[in-house]
């Protein structure tokens, strides 16, 4: 199976030492995958959506609403994949994106900014979440949200935070608003880097869960199996 990652930012220079650029840690993520990289936030996109058998959407300091150029293109494309019943999973930026792009609605989160590990607790189970657990924890970093559902679309998982932790549109395209990819490290960093847009105190309760045990391995077994 080939994969195609969208890739709609780039890790900071001064944090590329952690783990890389993200298609190095999604590369750690499905080591078993064959990727290729279309760097969308740079207006590179697949010629066309048979290009690949499966496409990974990651996150972005943008969010989807905004007014610019790819995200547009890269709205449309989404579309496009559900058209075409291409299977498509999405990421945090990449999660809100196929809402956005949908039919939903994508807006700041009602209770700011979520960080650090959350617990997402599967309300839908499905037959690739083998092997199968009721809740994961995984590392969040965001402050949108999905707030209104696409239409074709099922919540799979929620947190007390975000209640549309994960969706399905239709039967092929997978959403998450956690980041699995991420290693501890480098939420570590950018929490310490941001204090000033999250607030101190949301920076520490973020830093001090960190210390939780992580099922981000699940997680990836999940979606290499949903999109198998």
């Amino acid at each position: 199976m080939k994969v195609g990652l969208l890739q709609c930012d780039h890790v900071p220079d001064k944090f590329q030492h952690i783990a890389g650029d993200y298609p190095r840690m999604f590369a750690a993520l499905f080591p078993a995958l064959e990727m290729v990289t279309f760097e969308v936030c740079n207006g590179h996109f697949p010629d066309a959506v048979a290009s690949c058998d499966a496409y990974v959407c990651t996150g972005s300091r943008y969010s989807v609403y905004d007014e610019v150029d790819w995200i547009q293109e890269l709205q449309r494309f989404v579309r496009e994949l559900y058209a075409r019943e291409k299977a498509y999973v999405g990421v945090c930026f990449g999660h809100q994106l196929l809402g956005e792009a949908l039919g939903g609605k994508v807006e700041k989160a009602p209770g700011g900014w979520c960080v650090g590990v959350h617990t997402f607790q599967v309300i839908q189970p499905e037959n690739w979440m083998t092997p199968f657990q009721a809740a994961c924890r995984l590392m969040m970093m965001c402050q949108d949200q999905i707030i209104d559902l696409p239409p074709d679309s099922t919540v799979l998982a929620t947190t007390p935070a975000c209640p549309v932790g994960m969706l399905r549109v239709g039967p092929r395209m997978l959403g998450l608003q956690a980041h699995p990819e991420f290693p501890v490290a480098y939420e570590r960093a950018l929490l310490e880097d941001r204090i000033d847009r999250i607030g101190t105190e949301r920076v520490g309760a973020g830093l001090a869960s960190l210390t939780l045990s992580l099922d981000a391995g699940i997680m990836g077994k999940w979606m290499e199996r949903f999109m198998e």
